[in-house]
């Protein structure tokens, strides 16, 4: 068994090794495309410092400040829960940063002739900006990452600690206004064959395991709508059915029938676990993983609810697409730097880095909204504004070789 020293001179070479890995892998790497990466490197630091503060700034900074003066939040607390935010603004920050070092970085070496000189030995453009694309293609993998190891559970984590510290009751099983609609067909009616509301679920408050509140309306038999309320609702795993506890059955007949309402104490109902799977799911499909995304998209295709699902599907698809964006800017940015006898500031750079963005994120919005809407099909929503992206990058990169 080892002893502390033994276990601390072990752990030592075992970095020392990695680190000569790390080393030799590095010298492996051409010098230009090494040159070119260390030129990159400080601008890109310096963009995500600088678009995260930003962010952070008019997105979390002022409201913690007006907290701490007028709810009086202790400031550590305020800091713990800036910090927790911290990964949801990385990653916003890193697609704008990757526009702006790329940009930056090739603009420099232009107006220095550092890029002519390339050229003039017959380096052509698409090679000296390769590296650019690598390091932009890394950037979307941690981007990636983040947006779905990291920041779901971190802004879960600032939430709970920012409500505690204001004195609310935080449960790890709670919601709100839990709305679970069921979608099938009713045999015996007019249109059998067509897919209409069958059952919609409700519940004011969802806490340890109980639904608070309930009203369930029943639409599953033709001439007839049923409406059941109780004060609270369990579900029995072995029966598959919601157990409805203090509460009333109101039958609406059609046509002239007979109305009744009948009281209850304990009243089962066959129904799925859906609203506790719902409500178990956060609300914002940003604040989800990519598999609690897939979870939702089961239960809402489970419960045939074809809107909130097609919503669900490009959210998904955004998902992947939002990484990739850092490879659109940086062929951007590089394209855009390299042009012969370009020369751009850092202020220059950032105005620049700027308006592309407001325009990719509206470009990206509008396809969005299409997506949702149902005009566009969500792989198609999702992705045309990188395929738009890329094929302007590439034509960028043409009339810079030129």
């Amino acid at each position: 068994m080892m002893n502390s020293s033994d276990s601390r001179s072990f752990f030592r070479q075992v970095l020392q090794r990695i680190q000569g890995l790390g080393q030799r892998l590095w010298q492996r790497i051409p010098l230009m495309d090494r040159w070119l990466v260390a030129e990159l490197v400080a601008p890109l630091l310096f963009g995500v410092a600088a678009f995260t503060a930003v962010t952070l700034s008019v997105g979390v900074v002022f409201e913690l400040v007006r907290k701490v003066a007028e709810a009086g939040l202790p400031l550590d607390v305020a800091l713990k829960v800036l910090l927790l935010k911290l990964p949801g603004f990385l990653v916003l920050s890193f697609p704008m940063a990757t526009l702006m070092a790329t940009l930056l970085a090739y603009s420099r070496l232009s107006g220095g002739s550092e890029l002519t000189a390339l050229r003039s030995i017959g380096v052509s453009t698409a090679r000296f900006v390769l590296p650019a694309l690598v390091l932009a293609g890394l950037m979307s993998g941690l981007t990636f990452v983040f947006n779905d190891a990291i920041v779901p559970p971190s802004n879960r984590a600032g939430y709970v600690t920012l409500q505690k510290a204001l004195g609310r009751s935080i449960d790890s099983e709670k919601g709100e206004n839990i709305i679970y609609p069921r979608y099938g067909k009713v045999a015996g009616a007019v249109d059998s064959e067509k897919e209409r509301l069958v059952q919609l679920f409700y519940a004011r408050n969802y806490f340890n395991g109980a639904m608070i509140d309930v009203t369930l309306l029943d639409f599953s038999r033709p001439n007839y709508r049923q409406m059941l309320k109780a004060k609270q609702a369990r579900y029995d795993q072995k029966r598959g059915s919601w157990e409805f506890l203090d509460g009333s059955i109101i039958t609406i007949a059609e046509n002239g029938g007979m109305n009744t309402t009948a009281d209850f104490l304990s009243y089962f109902y066959p129904l799925d676990g859906g609203p506790i799977d719902l409500a178990d799911l956060p609300k914002d499909a940003n604040n989800m993983t990519v598999a609690q995304a897939r979870e939702g998209l089961r239960i809402l295709d489970q419960a045939g609810d074809r809107k909130e699902a097609r919503k669900l599907r490009v959210r998904i698809q955004e998902k992947f697409s939002f990484p990739a964006i850092c490879l659109v800017f940086g062929l951007i940015g590089a394209s855009l730097g390299a042009r012969p006898n370009g020369r751009t500031s850092r202020s220059q750079g950032f105005g620049i880095s700027v308006l592309l963005i407001f325009l990719y994120y509206l470009l990206a919005f509008v396809f969005s909204s299409l997506g949702v809407k149902g005009t566009l099909i969500p792989f198609v929503s999702a992705w045309s504004p990188v395929a738009i992206g890329l094929v302007g990058g590439l034509w960028l990169l043409r009339d810079a070789s030129r």
